[in-house]
């Protein structure tokens, strides 16, 4: 049994062995008819490397920059009462939009009612005696110092009830401005002080933008100049302008705070929301683009592959301004050719090319 196993043994490794030595006498590269077959179809067919390309050409350049900033009210007040008083009347609904000078809140002012009447009555007896008196003086009857002592009375009940009519006043709380108006703070029949919020007023049209920007921008934005900006409620940019700049740098930050203002009809922005501002500090009309994949860069600088007589060709450039997406070329290139987009990584100097897409 054991020499069974020892022949079979052997005969395996007599096959194997003549395996290994007429192997290489195989032509795995011939067809059925004899004729031989290329491993790599690929490599004698193609007449060069496939590659995609984009055709220069003259393109709009915005050089812009990008900060953040926040939404401020046009204008927006605490209303306060000047005076003391006991709330008599509530005229105002929560939330809603009213006119400069609508009345809001009534004091009780039933003191300087009286006042004021008394006052009044009295009015009408000093402006009797001045008037007989002045006829009295015409004639001489009288001297001008008796004449002088009842207007002097007249004059002083008149500015008694100017005062009384400015404190009647300060009694009527009203809009300062057009607004809408905020969550009431105070009920009819409180008695409250000219510490005390009744309410909050705000004018959201226009809406005002508020940022800063480094200070090697500050004199590239003056009053007058367009932003355009847009919040987490809309991607659609809105447009505002430049109204004010602040005189100075911030030492601690090194930028300048700018306000804008826009037009919010629809009440879509409101105070406090963070935005996105987007600045164009100028435009080319003239500038040439490649995508950003197109340059390589260099320990000398940069260069770009283009299509030359079906050949790959390196050019040294010198780029400008940047997007998010696209690199500007200065020089080293010229409207029309054809740069490479794609296969950077395996085309060499001289080396065919296909193109398959011209962007």
């Amino acid at each position: 049994m054991k020499k069974q196993t020892k022949i079979i043994l052997i005969g395996a490794i007599v096959m194997v062995v003549a395996f290994i030595f007429f192997y290489p006498r195989f032509d795995f590269n011939t067809n059925s008819e004899g004729t031989a077959t290329n491993p790599n179809p690929g490599t004698s067919g193609q007449t060069g490397l496939p590659v995609n390309v984009v055709e220069l050409k003259r393109e709009r350049l915005e050089n812009n920059l990008n900060v953040t900033g926040s939404l401020i009210p046009n204008e927006m007040v605490s209303l306060r009462p000047e005076v003391a008083g006991l709330v008599q009347r509530i005229s105002f609904n929560e939330g809603e939009f009213v006119t400069k000078g609508t009345p809001l809140l009534y004091l009780n002012d039933d003191e300087l009612r009286a006042q004021f009447d008394r006052l009044d009555y009295t009015k009408k007896l000093y402006e009797s005696q001045e008037n007989r008196q002045k006829q009295l003086l015409s004639r001489e009857a009288i001297s001008q110092e008796e004449y002088d002592i009842v207007l002097n009375q007249f004059n002083t009940n008149l500015a008694d009830l100017r005062l009384i009519e400015a404190q009647l006043n300060k009694m009527v709380i009203r809009a300062p401005f057009d607004g809408v108006l905020g969550l009431r703070q105070v009920s009819e029949g409180s008695v409250i002080g000219t510490g005390d919020m009744i309410a909050t007023i705000v004018n959201i049209d226009p809406i005002k933008i508020e940022f800063s920007i480094p200070e090697r921008y500050a004199n590239e934005i003056k009053k007058g100049s367009t932003i355009y900006f847009s919040s987490n409620v809309s991607t659609e940019e809105a447009v505002g302008t430049v109204y004010a700049v602040e005189p100075n740098i911030d030492p601690g930050t090194r930028t300048v705070k700018i306000r804008a203002e826009s037009p919010n009809k629809e009440r879509k922005f409101l105070p406090g929301m963070f935005v996105r501002v987007r600045l164009v500090l100028n435009e080319r009309n003239d500038a040439l683009l490649v995508p950003s994949e197109s340059i390589v860069p260099e320990l000398e600088g940069y260069k770009v592959y283009v299509v030359k007589d079906g050949v790959a060709e390196s050019r040294r450039v010198s780029i400008g301004q940047r997007t998010d997406t696209r690199v500007q070329i200065l020089e080293g290139v010229q409207p029309g050719e054809l740069v490479l987009t794609t296969g950077i990584l395996q085309v060499r100097e001289g080396m065919p090319l296909s193109v398959n897409q011209i962007n």
